[in-house]
Formats: C-alpha cells, sequence, structure tokens
C-alpha cells in the first residue's frame, strides 16, 4: 500500500503555547507552596532552586527524560532542604506537583488546532511524539489519538532515532508512509529526516531560519495549512511511488 498511513505529532509549541502554558502553572505552584509549604515557598522562589535542581540531577541521572518525574524529585528536594520530614515531604511534593501538573494540562490550543486533528484523525492513526509531559487526556486531545509516546516512555529524547522507530514499531509502518509534524527543526524535522518520514515544520511566528542540510518536507505558517502538506506529500508519493 503506497501514500501516507500514519501521522506523528509533534505537542508542546506545536498544537499551543507551552511557555505561556508553563508560566501560568508556575504561578499556581508558587501560590500553593506560599499556603501550604512557606518554608519550601522561601526556597522554591529564591537562587537555591538552581542548585537543588543541579543536585536532584546528579542524584538521579536515570529520570532525566522524564519531566514528570524530575519534578517531583527537585520538590521533594525543596521540602527537604525546608526541614519537613521524609514522610511530609514526599506527600508534599506530590500534592505539589499535582497542582503544576493540573495548571500544565490547562493549555490554549493555537488557531485551527482541533480543526487539524479533527481532520487528519479522520484519515489516519496519529501518535503524539513528545519530548514534554503533557498528558493527552487532560489536554482533551485524547479522542483523536491513536496513542501518545513521551521521551520518559523511551528513555531518550527527540532527535533521538528511538523516540521515531517507537512510534513506528507500535503502529507497524515503515517510515516513507509516515509524515511527522513539529515545530523544533532540530528535535522534529531532523530527527524525522534522520529515519526516513516525511516532515513538516509548523513554523507559525516565522521567524526560525533553516541551517543547510536541515530542510524540512513542507513548511506551514498556520496550522490550517497542515492539510494542505499532507496532500501535497500524497500527491508526491502518488507520481512516484516505491
Amino acid at each position: 500500500m503506497n501514500g501516507l498511513r500514519l501521522v506523528t505529532l509533534d505537542l508542546d509549541n506545536t498544537l499551543w503555547d507551552v511557555e505561556k502554558t508553563i508560566r501560568a502553572a508556575e504561578q499556581e505552584l508558587v501560590q500553593w507552596l506560599a499556603q501550604h509549604a512557606r518554608p519550601a515557598h522561601e526556597i522554591y522562589t529564591s537562587s537555591d532552586i538552581l542548585d537543588l535542581r543541579n543536585q536532584t540531577l546528579e542524584r538521579h541521572p536515570d529520570i532525566r527524560h522524564d519531566l514528570s518525574r524530575l519534578r517531583i524529585e527537585i520538590l521533594f528536594s525543596v521540602m527537604r532542604a525546608a526541614q519537613y520530614p521524609v514522610d511530609e515531604a514526599r506527600k508534599l511534593a506530590d500534592a505539589a506537583f499535582e497542582v503544576f501538573f493540573a495548571g500544565r494540562n490547562r493549555v490554549a490550543f493555537f488557531p485551527h488546532a482541533l480543526e487539524m486533528l479533527r481532520a487528519l484523525s479522520a484519515r489516519y492513526p496519529i501518535y503524539a511524539l513528545t519530548n514534554g509531559n503533557a498528558d493527552a487526556k487532560r489536554t482533551g486531545i485524547s479522542p483523536y489519538l491513536q496513542g501518545a509516546i513521551s521521551s520518559a516512555d523511551v528513555g531518550a529524547s527527540k532527535p533521538d532515532p528511538r523516540m521515531f522507530q517507537a512510534a513506528l514499531d507500535r503502529a507497524g509502518i515503515e517510515a516513507q508512509h509516515c509524515v511527522h509534524i513539529g515545530d523544533h527543526i532540530d528535535d522534529d524535522i531532523n530527527g524525522a529526516n534522520a529515519v526516513g518520514m516525511h516532515s513538516i515544520w509548523v513554523n507559525l511566528n516565522n521567524t526560525q531560519t533553516v541551517d543547510e542540510g536541515s530542510e524540512p518536507g513542507h513548511q506551514v505558517h498556520h496550522l490550517s495549512e497542515v492539510m494542505g502538506a499532507i496532500a501535497a506529500i500524497e500527491a508526491t508519493l502518488a507520481n512516484n511511488p516505491k
């Protein structure tokens, strides 16, 4: 069977503005700490947090790609630095993370994101492929997805080929029948190109530039243009069957 049979899709900064989302989630976390763990709030909002983060990474290098576990462990380190007993520190860290994670998944979609997902999912199975820790169910996109794969699942982050291969293996599809859609020229486009996938670069602000050797298969400046790029890939495949 020729043509596209699978779509993989980045999430952060492809479907929504992750920096804006994280800033809002951080504000909610800081407010919660101020109300429920004041000594930890003083540490979390000070320059000490950088050292605690680095120390946590040194103690737990195996969770570098698991952003949820990493944040929980950082929060636990903050609680311990604030002199909470171990059991209480763990409970507070888990509660604080849940406050952050709720905000992290309260995303504001870019224009036409949900319309694009509906159109794509009507024609292709879609796998989310993300270095982040957004939860597909909590963001509301799970009805459009066949599955979601994160760097925490794989133990590596895009552009590592293992991320892309994980989606291909799970779907049982060869790379030439898959297109990856994402905003990051290295993590998404170079990573997809390296394993033989087609690629669509989501360059919404039209301010990024592409280095030589990093050419996306297609480029869009609005998510409403994605289906047109998909059609162009399908037409190319139909004219050049392998």
